[in-house]
Parts: C-alpha cells; sequence; structure tokens
C-alpha cells in the first residue's frame, strides 16, 4: 500500500489538473460576462449585470435560440426513432457487415463539420435540381442535417447500454407469459432507459452547439443561435457573447443535471 500511495496522488493530480485545464475557458468566459466596461480589458473597471440583461431582451438572440432549440428538439426525436433500432440489430442480430454498419452511424462523429455541411449542401441542392422540392435552406433540410449529428451519440449510449443488459431477465419474462412487446416495454426499455436519456442529451447538445454544418443549410430568416453569435461578433465585441455561451451552459447543465437525477444517466456516461 505504501508503495502505491505514491502513484495514486500522483494520478490524483494529473487529473486535478486535467480538470482545471478543461475548465479555464468556462471559468474565464464567466468572469467576463460580469465585466462593466464595453471593451474587454484587465484589469475590470468593475462588475456589473448588464451584459446579461441585454442578452435577454435582445431579440435576435432570442429567435436564434427558439429556432435552435426547436430544430435539437425535433432532431433529436428522429434520431432516436433511427438509433434505438439501430442499436437492438447491431447488438441483437449476427449478420454480414454489422461491423460496417455499426462504423457508418458513428462516421458523423469522425468527418469535420464543414466538410458535412458542404457535402449536405450539395446533396439538398441535387435533390432540389431533381426533384424540385424546396429542402435547400428549408427548415426540414436543417433537421435532416442535425439529425446526423445526434444519430452516432444515441447509437453509441444505446448500444452500451444493451451490451450490459442482462439478456435472462427478457427470458424470465417470456416464460412468465410475456410477449416480446411487453417484455420490451416492461423490462427492456427501463433497463437501457439511462442511455437512451444520456444519448437524447448529449445529441440535442452535439445539434443546438453546432455552427459548421448550420452554415450551410440555414435558409433566409433562420438563425440559429451560434450563427447569431458569430454574426454579432463581427460587427461588435463585448461581454453580451460572454453572457450568452454562460446562459447557454447554464440551462443544458440544469437539464442534464435535473435528468440525471431521476433516470441516472451517469451509469453509462
Amino acid at each position: 500500500m505504501d508503495r502505491l500511495r505514491p502513484g495514486r496522488w500522483l494520478l490524483k493530480g494529473v487529473a486535478i489538473v486535467a480538470f482545471l485545464y478543461i475548465l479555464t475557458p468556462l471559468i474565464f468566459i464567466t468572469w467576463l460576462s460580469f465585466y462593466a466596461q464595453e471593451i474587454p480589458s484587465y484589469p475590470p473597471e468593475g462588475y456589473s449585470l448588464q451584459w446579461y440583461k441585454l442578452a435577454i431582451s435582445n431579440e435576435r438572440f432570442i429567435n436564434a435560440f427558439l429556432i435552435s432549440a426547436q430544430v435539437g428538439v425535433a432532431a433529436t426525436l428522429i434520431g432516436l426513432a433511427v438509433a434505438l433500432p439501430a442499436s437492438l440489430g447491431i447488438v441483437r442480430l449476427r449478420f454480414r457487415g454489422r461491423g460496417t454498419v455499426n462504423n457508418l452511424l458513428l462516421m458523423p462523429l469522425i468527418v469535420p463539420g464543414i466538410v458535412l455541411g458542404f457535402a449536405l449542401y450539395v446533396f439538398q441542392v441535387e435533390i432540389a435540381i431533381a426533384t424540385q422540392w424546396p429542402i435547400l435552406g428549408s427548415f426540414g433540410g436543417l433537421i435532416f442535417g442535425h439529425v446526423l449529428l445526434v444519430i452516432p451519440w444515441t447509437v453509441r449510449l444505446i448500444t452500451a447500454s444493451l451490451v450490459g443488459f442482462d439478456r435472462t431477465l427478457e427470458e424470465a419474462a417470456q416464460n412468465l407469459g410475456a410477449n416480446r412487446f411487453t417484455t420490451f416495454r416492461r423490462v427492456t426499455m427501463p433497463a437501457i432507459l439511462p442511455g437512451i436519456v444520456a444519448g437524447a442529451l448529449f445529441g440535442f447538445v452535439s445539434s443546438f452547439g453546432n455552427l459548421e454544418m448550420s452554415l450551410f443549410l440555414v435558409g433566409p430568416g433562420r438563425t440559429t443561435l451560434p450563427i447569431a453569435i458569430l454574426q454579432y461578433l463581427q460587427w461588435k465585441i463585448d461581454p453580451t457573447i460572454a453572457a450568452v455561451s454562460v446562459l447557454q451552459i447554464a440551462i443544458i447543465a440544469v437539464a442534464m443535471l435535473i435528468t440525471d437525477r431521476f433516470v441516472k444517466i451517469s451509469r453509462v456516461v
């Protein structure tokens, strides 16, 4: 035990340093959002909540937030509808090319966002030319692109939940007279629910904060929150953007903490 103690302290020290390194940008952004002066400089002239008031009262940010939320929710629901049966097929079935299918479903995590966005833009242009469907720049086209961001997270976490699930529980339920649907609803679904919720949350966050793909797919009059922040920075630099970022992070963090309290998503992430 005495020999292992220095190694444990070293491991804890490295973990603390890594944790602080990850949190450093968030700490500075939060600090900047309370600056009193318009032009960020150090040391600050004072502290104020005026930038939060401006962020909340800015109609452009509010509309962009609502559009990002709508796209994120729609993409998450569609992504779950695709990912759940796909995960069941990957884990439960044995077929040729199963690994290839799994890799394809996870591919959007590997492909750079700017490349994926440009590819989807070209794809929608070709579809619009071939079918005359007004998909380019439409709300549906934007959701279609964001579904690709949600599917990898949901497939990855649902698959992880299914792999660790004891199938003898399903067999016991069926031996007691439950059919397959009842077994899935009463036994399998509650067991993998943390993975489903975790995948949905991570997929929603990925969609909500996406910039690269959205730049190619948004249409006139539709601006997501990351694009609204980028456009604001083109004309003005003040702590309002920091306040918007802190509010965005706080909303997502509170949602995840509340969800984890009831669903225990920490078991799979």
